[in-house]
């Protein structure tokens, strides 16, 4: 079995989280409408934000598309502060469990475990309370009101690549905007998408969930 199968392009998890400086920078005179847009799309960013700092639990059903149009399913669990699981659908040996401190990927198939840091890996946009994701994004164009894209990328590091939230507008989501994807892109634009359906708000998870089997001691499979 090829083991191409990752939460993000493999590139993008072994380095930090994409980010991307919003430049306010301008000289000489400028239009109102120019103003008035940026203003609207720091309003914007910092909804964003604040909509993801105020999620306490998440539970949903995950659809993850990669490069070449391949699909696999799974259940996604959040909890803060920092905790995340993906558990991958039967048949895919591959588990991505942070326990609020490291972000670690687990591949029972060949044995092998890897862990990196949550704020650098491209999950700390989500998961990291320390992490000032407002100052290191910027807004991209939807034409659509109810939608918010909101990229990440470390200009300074584009083998990265750039990490890509899209937010809802929904009055019963926290802070207003519901979760709904995510795009990952890697440095040769190959692209890895994450889509939630029905997201569930605010249910108890015990810190039990965030557990998981080392299988370089049991032979265990994901879960």
């Amino acid at each position: 079995m090829t083991r191409m199968i990752s939460l993000f392009p493999r590139r993008a998890l072994l380095g930090a989280v994409a980010s991307a400086t919003l430049v306010a920078t301008a000289t000489g005179v400028l239009a109102l409408a120019p103003v008035a847009a940026h203003a609207d799309a720091a309003a914007d960013i910092n909804q964003a934000v604040a909509a993801l700092r105020a999620i306490d639990t998440l539970h949903a059903d995950f659809i993850q598309t990669d490069a070449q149009g391949g699909r696999v399913t799974g259940v996604l669990t959040m909890k803060r502060p920092g905790k995340i699981r993906f558990q991958y659908q039967p048949g895919v040996p591959l588990l991505i469990v942070s326990d609020g401190t490291s972000l670690t990927m687990i591949d029972y198939e060949v044995r092998q475990v890897q862990r990196w840091p949550i704020r650098n890996s491209p999950l700390g946009a989500l998961l990291d309370p320390n992490k000032d994701v407002a100052r290191f994004a910027r807004l991209n164009p939807t034409g659509r009101s109810d939608l918010i894209s909101m990229a990440v990328r470390d200009p300074g590091h584009p083998e990265y690549g750039t990490l890509t939230l899209l937010m809802v507008r929904k009055a019963s989501a926290p802070g207003g905007l519901e979760l709904d994807s995510w795009i990952a892109t890697d440095a040769q634009s190959r692209r890895t998408m994450v889509r939630l359906i029905n997201p569930q708000y605010g249910a108890p998870v015990n810190d039990s969930v965030f557990h998981w089997t080392d299988p370089r001691q049991q032979n265990h499979r994901a879960g």
